[in-house]
């Protein structure tokens, strides 16, 4: 078993945040072992000026993180979930899931307690076509417009006026403390998250088996199922974490309840699908439910977003 790791972590205050997270859990796990960060700037992070679903999605966020991995440099990489593509690389392997947080999105705004109290063309800013398609389907009077870069950022863009609100996820409110800042939390059944949001991936090297050993502590049962089953509904219908689709899984027991969409960024058109099944194979219900939202139109909703 090794005696030290290095964790790999996008430099910004969210990320270190988790990778801190982490680091503590390992070390609560597995005392006496020594922990240390290697914070690292990734395309995403740079690329602050173009919409992340033209430039190759939000895979953009690991690409120098793998990179790390890969040359040794590093040992563990955190991720959100939610950045995290279906398909990983060869050669590397998803060591845990951790437990997960509030998977809502939530509304901030110093104009209004909801979308629906904003007056009509009034500016709602996302870094999300899913949460821009599901909003602009309830609200089509509003105007959206792109949302980038970190929680702080997004926020300061908000006081300077440049949005009337801004959609974010709730737990990256929450792990950075700002949770006083929330206007509203945003029902599932309002805004269905992106699979695997507010639960923390740990990546490694395949042929890393002693890594696996360790982090596999860290590993939450229940949320590994249910973001399993997620992922499996983005991977069967291309993999592209920068999709306008959401999917959100539910334990009930030895079952797993699964709800998937797929929209245009308009909200124009929605395919919807609700699947459940034995909590034993995950994949499964995903790909079922993936099954259905072709069936019910997602196939050329995705067409049309191509380039």
């Amino acid at each position: 078993m090794a005696e030290k790791v290095v964790i790999a972590t996008r430099r910004s205050r969210l990320a270190l945040w988790q990778a801190e997270h982490v680091k503590a859990a390992l070390q609560r796990a597995h005392p006496g072992l020594a922990v240390e960060l290697l914070p690292l700037s990734t395309k995403g992070d740079e690329l602050l000026d173009v919409s992340l679903s033209k430039e190759g999605g939000k895979g953009l966020f690991i690409k120098e993180l793998e990179n790390a991995l890969a040359a040794g440099r590093a040992d563990l990489a955190v991720h959100s979930m939610k950045d995290l593509p279906a398909e990983l690389p060869p050669g590397f392997a998803l060591a845990a899931i951790t437990g997960r947080d509030d998977a809502r999105d939530v509304l901030v705004s110093p104009r209004a307690q909801s979308l629906q109290a904003l007056p009509a063309g009034a500016v709602v800013g996302t870094s999300s076509l899913r949460r821009q398609a599901q909003a602009a389907a309830r609200h089509p009077r509003l105007a959206f417009a792109a949302l980038r870069g970190n929680v702080e950022t997004r926020l300061a863009k908000l006081d300077r006026g440049e949005y009337a609100a801004i959609v974010l996820a709730a737990a990256g409110l929450k792990r950075l403390g700002l949770e006083a800042r929330i206007t509203a939390y945003i029902s599932l059944e309002e805004s269905l998250p992106a699979p695997g949001q507010a639960a923390l991936g740990i990546e490694c090297l395949a042929g890393r088996a002693d890594l696996r050993a360790l982090a596999v502590a860290l590993e939450d049962r229940e949320a590994s199922l249910c973001v399993r089953a997620e992922r499996e509904v983005s991977r069967a219908l291309g993999g592209n974490c920068a999709l306008p689709l959401a999917a959100h899984a539910e334990c009930k027991g030895d079952r797993i309840a699964l709800r998937a969409l797929v929209a245009s960024p308009d909200g124009a058109a929605i395919a919807r699908a609700e699947c459940e099944g034995p909590a034993t194979d995950p994949e499964a219900i995903g790909a079922r439910a993936a099954a259905l939202l072709r069936e019910r139109g997602a196939t050329e909703i995705l067409a049309a977003l191509a380039p």
